[in-house]
């Protein structure tokens, strides 16, 4: 998926950033609340990460304006403001969860998994699609008993077609997931990741509409 960071302290900007990207994800860093709307302006987020004090303004007035114009892009706040009035503040402007200064690096990964899943509509992180049991929590996927590895970047382009299954998603929608602003995208990069997935989740899980996209191939799929 794709994340706003917006945070202006270096180091743990430098830190947030290194981790989702360890795990796959894009990031794109504003340091400012400018730079976070020309962002917005141009890419579209699965998640906001959100400091409440900034060089240029205030995280919850960012928050509350974005909620007022109709955005639904979940919100995560990053701050050092520990107080239960500040958490409810937060809560109340329009954040799905909130994360106090300092905190653990594969706490925040877990916490970034489970309110996407819950906007995706689908909060249990264990699914069964076809021959597949796949834990979105712990990023593994077993195939007739059989556990089978994906890198970071599979599971991220995995995890984007299983979160919306029966949505089209464009070559130019998939890049966006994987890579941020400044990062290089070789022409055939989708093509050649689709067919890793099917080399190594059956070849029938999906589907190319020619000239459109792919998707999931149409096939039930439960909760485990």
């Amino acid at each position: 998926m794709r994340v706003l960071l917006i945070e202006d302290d270096s180091l743990l900007g430098s830190a947030v950033r290194d981790q989702i990207t360890a795990d796959g994800h894009c990031v794109d860093w504003a340091k400012r609340l400018a730079e976070a709307e020309a962002f917005r302006d141009v890419a579209h987020y699965d998640l906001i990460l959100l400091d409440l004090m900034l060089p240029d303004g205030r995280g919850l007035e960012f928050l509350r304006s974005r909620r007022a114009a109709g955005d639904q892009t979940p919100v995560m706040i990053l701050t050092a403001r520990d107080q239960v009035s500040d958490r409810i503040a937060g809560l109340n402007a329009g954040a799905d969860d909130y994360l106090v200064k300092p905190f653990d690096l594969a706490e925040l990964s877990a916490r970034l998994g489970a309110v996407v899943r819950r906007y995706a509509g689908n909060p249990n992180p264990v699914l069964v699609l076809g021959g597949l049991t796949i834990d979105t929590a712990a990023r593994s996927v077993l195939k007739a008993g059989r556990r089978i590895t994906l890198t970071a970047r599979e599971w991220v382009l995995f995890e984007t077609l299983m979160l919306r299954p029966t949505m089209l998603h464009s070559k130019a929608q998939l890049e966006e997931r994987l890579y941020s602003f400044e990062a290089e995208v070789e022409s055939n990069t989708i093509e050649v990741y689709i067919g890793r997935l099917r080399k190594k989740l059956g070849h029938e899980m999906i589907e190319t509409v020619r000239g459109i996209g792919y998707r999931l191939r149409q096939s039930e799929s439960s909760e485990a």
